[in-house]
This record gives C-alpha cells, sequence and structure tokens, in this order.
C-alpha cells in the first residue's frame, strides 16, 4: 500500500508540474476526469467512420475490393511520411534512429508490395475491366501521399524528367521544376504543351501543396538528413545498406509488382484497349529502366546505375 501511494504522488507531482508549465490549473484538469468516459477501442480508432468510407459507384462486388485496397495503401502512405517527418525534423539525428526509421518505412513498402496478391488474385477480371470504366478518368496516378514521399525522400533533381535535368540546378524556380517531374510526361504533351485532363484536375487540387512540400523539404529530406551527418557516420554501412534497400524497394519492387498486376488487367485481359484510365503511357510511365527513379544515385555503383531496373522482366 505504502508504495503504491508513493508512486501516486510521484504521479500527481509530474501532472501538476506539466500543468503549471502549461499556466493550467492542475485540479481543474483533475476534476475533469471525473466526467470523461472510459476509452473503448472502437472509439480509439474510430471504426465506425472508418468503416463508412467505402462508397462503390457501381453494382459489381469486386468494385469493393479494389476500393477498400487502395484506401489501406492510403493509409500506409500516411504511415510512410509519419516516419520521414521523424527522420527530417530530427535536431540531432543518430545513425541507429535514422537506421530504425529507413527499416520502417521499407516494411511499410514491401507490405504495399507483397498485398498486390490482393489485387492481382482477388478480383475478376471480367468485373474490374466493367467498372473501370466508371472510375474514368480517375487513377492511382493521382496518389497525392505517394508524390509527398518523393518529395521527403530525395532531391528534386533526382524526381526531374531524365531529358530537363540539364537546365535544373539548386537555383531553379520550385515553379519551373514542378512542370518539368518526371510524373508530368504521364499527363502532359511537351510537343504542345498541354495537359490532360487527368493532370489538370490533379494540379487543380493538389499543386499549392506539393509546391510547399518541395520547398519545406528543400533542405530536410532523407537524402540531404543524409548528407548532414558527420563524415563518419556517412560511413555507416548498417545506414548506407538501410537508404539502398529503400531505394531499391521503393523504386524498382514495388513499382514492378504495380506495373505487372497493371499488364494482367489491363493488357492481357483481352477485354478492351489496354489503356489507363487517365490516359497515360502507363508501361513507359511505370517501368524503372525507363524513368529511372532513383532516390540517392550517390549510393549506387556506375554499372548499377546504367542497368537501373534493366533485369526486371514485365
Amino acid at each position: 500500500m505504502t508504495l503504491d501511494k508513493n508512486k501516486s504522488e510521484t504521479v500527481l507531482d509530474a501532472i501538476d508540474s506539466k500543468y503549471q508549465a502549461l499556466h493550467q490549473k492542475t485540479e481543474t484538469h483533475l476534476e475533469g476526469l471525473l466526467w470523461s468516459k472510459p476509452m473503448t477501442y472502437w472509439d480509439y480508432i474510430q471504426t465506425d467512420a472508418l468503416l463508412s468510407l467505402q462508397t462503390q459507384r457501381t453494382t459489381l462486388p469486386d468494385e469493393m475490393v479494389f476500393i477498400m485496397y487502395h484506401q489501406v495503401n492510403e493509409l500506409i502512405f500516411k504511415m510512410i511520411l509519419w516516419e520521414m517527418r521523424q527522420i527530417s525534423y530530427s535536431e540531432n539525428l543518430t545513425t541507429a534512429f535514422f537506421t530504425e526509421r529507413l527499416q520502417r518505412i521499407s516494411r511499410y513498402f514491401e507490405m504495399l508490395t507483397t498485398s498486390f496478391q490482393i489485387m492481382e488474385n482477388g478480383m475478376e477480371v471480367e468485373q474490374y475491366m466493367k467498372f473501370r470504366n466508371t472510375l474514368t478518368p480517375a487513377s492511382g496516378f493521382q496518389s497525392a501521399q505517394y508524390r509527398l514521399i518523393e518529395f521527403c525522400s530525395t532531391d528534386l533533381i533526382n524526381l526531374i524528367d531524365y531529358r530537363f535535368r540539364a537546365s535544373i540546378d539548386r537555383s531553379t524556380s520550385y515553379e519551373y521544376a514542378f512542370e518539368h517531374l518526371y510524373w508530368q510526361a504521364a499527363g502532359k504533351d511537351y510537343t504542345t504543351g498541354k495537359k490532360s485532363f487527368l493532370l489538370e484536375e490533379f494540379e487543380r487540387k493538389y499543386k499549392p501543396v506539393f509546391l510547399s512540400h518541395m520547398q519545406e523539404y528543400n533542405t530536410i529530406n532523407i537524402w540531404q538528413k543524409f548528407q548532414q551527418l558527420p563524415l563518419e557516420d556517412q560511413k555507416n554501412q548498417a545506414l548506407i545498406d538501410a537508404m539502398r534497400h529503400l531505394d531499391y524497394t521503393v523504386n524498382i519492387t514495388w513499382v514492378m509488382q504495380h506495373l505487372n498486376v497493371a499488364i494482367k488487367y489491363i493488357d492481357n485481359s483481352g477485354i478492351g484497349d489496354g489503356a489507363a484510365t487517365g490516359g497515360s503511357d502507363w508501361k513507359k510511365y511505370m517501368h524503372p529502366k525507363y524513368q529511372r527513379r532513383i532516390f540517392f544515385p550517390e549510393l549506387w555503383s556506375a554499372e548499377e546505375l546504367t542497368h537501373w531496373g534493366e533485369s526486371e522482366k514485365m
């Protein structure tokens, strides 16, 4: 009993110190606890709200699989951004913390990669080829969180369409860099400068957010945080391995699994015209050997860079 009393007094003293620092009355907050309801799982997780967010646009049952799968993806993307922010805003970043957070992010992407089996084997092709027409021109291309993940990962030059990299450096305006990001090629005709409806709507919704994020993470993205470490820490093999593993997992393994599932449904189904819902040249847009999305090129050998993604089969 004495130990319990001492512990209670210690906790109360700590609570009192907390609220004094906030210039709040401790007794007011303690009294509020008398009227608060006990926590339940469904209130904490907001289960009812979460399960109310699935709205089909067709009568085809497998559309529900498609919706829920992509919502799970977006939740995982949010988890990834949460981990990245911890790295970017860490003031005393250690190699151990850096490595552990990178490994977390890689595990999230590995989960996304293996989860493609749900899409690959969990929907009838015939149903998908019907309800996808109802979804046009919406496209997974329009996942804003994935773009934010890219901005958090690497310097903007590594996200620029390789045809225009020579015209861009760190003094280039964010607006100009934005117009030449690699994914613009999936929705823009560079001959005429005309953007597809898919891209126009995407930018109407998110462009201000993207430009703000590009600026915010210009000096605190994962690559910049790595370079800001002491030189000795930059040689830490566990950290280098974690950086390389993340790069390969995101830009080759996950992308190729996504591409091969798309091929099954869009290209090899024998139904429809093989075009993406957003109208993009999706094979060249997605395959790593064409767009060469590499977050940390300095950590790869010249030979590895030359043959990036070439061994991956569609």
